[in-house]
């Protein structure tokens, strides 16, 4: 069995130095498009190409952990997904719970953290119950939160933070709503907003993905598969961001 520190070695010193580790992104939000084209330039099923993008989740996480990001979101599961095909909608479900039971000792091994965000009461229990077994056994991860948006959608987070925000506002809880008061709503309350948002596959989409929150993330767009997106590409994503200039509306 590896160590630790063989299993995160994925950058040497040369490509750590390409960074600035007092500007690192703190929060990536990721939507790792790509899965079932991947699948079809294999000529395989579109179950393969979301195992191979599964499998490539946690080398991602751990490369971010390595750098220094303490959070990353992955767009893994949308509001929108439902509209798919049953068979493939059932296969999503079992591997969901399939891979968290697979990957729960690694995520405590490294410290990382499991949290989600979105609408999880639709979830068929017996998933439901395996996320939230592996969020309590993960919980003392302090190195990086691995955050699955699952039965996401921006415009569902939202209306359901204003709907709470009327419902507390009409009981007299809250006297003032503005800006904090929204963000305090959101299902990402518990962390900054992104600083860095990635897609691959080369599309130039948010698909309704962290509306409010990556207001002013840098965008960067992987012409990539996400089965196929390395460690290095995330290293290089990093790259870009820091040599942009961030002004965020000022001079």
């Amino acid at each position: 069995m590896s160590t630790l520190k063989e299993e995160t070695r994925f950058f040497n010193p040369t490509d750590k130095a390409k960074i600035d580790v007092e500007r690192l992104p703190k929060h990536i939000a990721i939507i790792p498009d790509g899965n079932r084209r991947w699948a079809k330039k294999q000529q395989s099923s579109f179950k393969t190409g979301h195992r191979e993008g599964a499998d490539n989740l946690m080398d991602i996480i751990k490369a971010g952990r390595e750098l220094g990001v303490k959070t990353m979101t992955f767009y893994l599961f949308s509001t929108e997904n439902w509209n798919r095909s049953k068979e493939e909608v059932d296969a999503l479900m079992w591997l969901l719970p399939t891979y968290l039971v697979e990957q729960m000792q690694t995520m405590i091994d490294h410290g990382i953290r499991l949290e989600t965000i979105g609408d999880l009461s639709r979830l068929p229990s017996d998933v439901l119950q395996v996320v939230n077994e592996t969020k309590k056994a993960t919980a003392c991860g302090n190195q990086i939160n691995f955050v699955m948006a699952l039965n996401y959608g921006s415009r569902d987070e939202i209306t359901r933070a204003v709907r709470k925000i009327a419902e507390d506002a009409k009981k007299g809880d809250l006297t003032i709503i503005d800006e904090s008061t929204i963000s305090a709503y959101l299902d990402t309350n518990k962390w900054p907003d992104p600083d860095l948002l990635i897609r691959t596959s080369a599309e130039f989409r948010i698909s309704n993905f962290l509306l409010w929150q990556i207001s002013y993330a840098e965008v960067h767009i992987e012409d990539v598969l996400w089965p196929d997106f390395t460690p290095h590409h995330l290293l290089q994503s990093i790259i870009s961001f820091q040599g942009r200039d961030r002004r965020l509306g000022g001079p």
